[in-house]
């Protein structure tokens, strides 16, 4: 399965990363390649849970462009 996840720099120069289609799955790192291994093991963990729990694996979600 592929996700997609969102990454950005805090101000003290961490990076935060979560998966939106996983509620709660979210991992940081002080680097961007360690953040990114770092979700890795989060969502591996939240489909773990959530296939215990009997909810489903994944909510839907849509991007949408807002001009402002």
């Amino acid at each position: 399965m592929n996700f997609l996840v969102t990454i950005a720099r805090d101000e003290d120069g961490m990076w935060g990363v979560e998966c939106p289609v996983l509620p709660g799955c979210v991992s940081q790192g002080v680097t961007k390649e360690e953040a990114l291994s770092a979700i890795e093991e989060a969502i591996r963990l939240c489909l773990e849970v959530r296939t215990e729990r009997g909810v489903p694996l994944t909510l839907e979600i849509c991007q949408i462009e807002v001009p402002i």
